[in-house]
């Protein structure tokens, strides 16, 4: 892992609750010195109750991210935790990780030729309390591709399309969908880090 021991105090620790390889690389190329600690809570069912409630993406995605904060906290003691969350929206219909290729499939036949927004929040807690919270919406517009590019594209990605709630990496192969992208890269990729820096110098995380 690069470490700018200089850049980031030695208190408090830094919690990241997620399994993300993506949010794990993000901060690790920032030089942060950071514990992993990933949560389990049932992100679907979550999801289902605001969108039914008549809440918005951006509304679910802070919640979530609340809470894997939340729950993280609740054994990391002095320490910050971060917890984030992603939410696909296009036109009203909300998106999540495909349960497989035939899904996938669907998904970015949906999105072909449209515009759709990320919901990218980030939430941290610490000592039982949240202390900041931040939502980023990057908007991505995906070109009309073809049906021959669609089953070439998920031929060389494989099972990678099934890790993020787009179906794209837009760090690698996932750059081919896109006609125009608005918003951080890091927001896309799945957290928000100049927001979230912003925020570690004023809680003195790291030197401002």
């Amino acid at each position: 892992m690069l470490q700018v021991p200089m850049l980031q105090a030695g208190a408090p620790a830094l919690v990241l609750a997620s399994g993300s390889a993506a949010r794990r690389a993000l901060l690790e190329a920032a030089g942060l010195r950071f514990a992993v600690q990933p949560v389990a809570i049932d992100e679907a069912a979550l999801r289902e109750t605001v969108q039914a409630e008549g809440g918005g993406a951006e509304e679910a995605a802070l919640l979530l991210a609340g809470m894997k904060a939340a729950r993280g906290s609740a054994g990391a003691g002095d320490g910050l935790v971060i917890g984030a969350d992603q939410i696909l929206a296009c036109d009203g219909a909300w998106f999540g990780k495909p349960a497989d290729r035939y899904a996938a499939a669907d998904q970015l036949r949906a999105l072909r030729g449209r515009t759709h927004s990320l919901a990218t929040a980030v939430a941290c807690w610490r000592g039982g309390a949240e202390v900041w919270r931040h939502v980023a919406s990057p908007r991505l517009s995906m070109r009309r591709f073809s049906d021959a590019f669609l089953d070439a594209y998920l031929a060389a990605e494989g099972a990678a399309v099934l890790g993020s709630v787009g179906c794209y990496r837009i760090e690698g192969l996932g750059v081919h969908l896109f006609d125009a992208v608005e918003g951080e890269h890091a927001a896309i990729l799945g957290l928000p880090m100049l927001a979230l820096l912003g925020f570690l110098r004023q809680h003195g995380v790291v030197v401002a």
